[in-house]
């Protein structure tokens, strides 16, 4: 029945691929500043394609032609964070392809042992019984050294009494995030991105923004303790759970290495 209306099979495919494109920019886009935007672009290539192909109005369509091939740039400009976090997920996936990859080009993966998920677990939950605030970051395949650069390179082992000391409230590199990678303490006191989401609670204060952040930028890994209220949070790819236990902390982490 598709022959007879000129509709392959093929013209179906593509018109699914493109709605999934489409709902899954839209699932990323919304609750942030570009969803209007987003909205907005969506509309006019509507309105193009019915003007260009469906009542082939000639002048009008020409004009929109060229508004279209110069908005291309335009687009890659103004959803460059957008662009660079959807193709960080892609890559990310742990799919054959992307353990294929890894080998084949040796990626640095960043390690964690079991001993330092139990270092960082006991920190977190010490910390968070006194209320001490801190954020964790932990690459996964980008690398993170030009954020180890905006902080104090410490490159020490895992521990649980050094992680609580750096954190500590009178410590001088308590303010900022400590880099997590290749089983040691990279670096502490660094200086993250902020998100732009419109929909983050308000209660959360800036390290939640800046896991946030650095993770709507990064495959990286984020942990937060709140100074606030002593919750411990997790974020990956620019989502946050608030209030997970230590058990459930714990299973992050071991999840997070079988998926290095």
């Amino acid at each position: 029945m598709a022959d007879r209306f000129g509709i392959r099979a093929i013209d179906i495919i593509d018109i699914v691929i493109v709605a999934c494109i489409l709902y899954r920019l839209y699932k990323d886009l919304r609750g942030t500043a570009a969803i209007r935007l987003f909205v907005g672009v969506l509309i006019f290539i509507v309105c193009w394609l019915f003007v260009s192909f469906v009542f082939q109005m000639k002048l009008l369509g020409a004009i929109m032609d060229q508004i279209v091939n110069v908005g291309v740039i335009a687009l890659i400009v103004l959803f460059q964070d957008e662009i660079r976090q959807l193709f960080t997920r892609l890559g990310s996936r742990q799919n054959f392809i992307s353990r294929f990859m890894k080998r084949i080009l040796n990626f640095n993966e960043q390690k964690i042992e079991n001993n330092d998920i139990m270092q960082i677990v006991l920190a977190c939950k010490n910390m968070a019984r006194n209320k001490v605030g801190a954020l964790i970051v932990i690459p996964h395949n980008i690398d993170l050294r030009y954020i180890e650069d905006t902080g104090e390179r410490i490159d020490a082992k895992i521990s649980e009494r050094l992680i609580e000391n750096i954190f500590f409230k009178n410590s001088p590199l308590h303010d900022g995030a400590m880099i997590i990678s290749n089983g040691k303490i990279k670096a502490a006191s660094c200086i993250l991105p902020v998100t732009n989401k419109t929909d983050v609670d308000p209660d959360l204060g800036l390290r939640h923004r800046a896991a946030l952040g650095i993770t709507e930028k990064s495959d990286a890994w984020a942990i937060v303790v709140s100074e606030e209220t002593g919750r411990i949070s997790w974020t990956e790819f620019g989502n946050i759970e608030t209030g997970i236990t230590q058990e459930k902390l714990g299973q992050y982490l071991s999840k997070m290495m079988k998926e290095q």
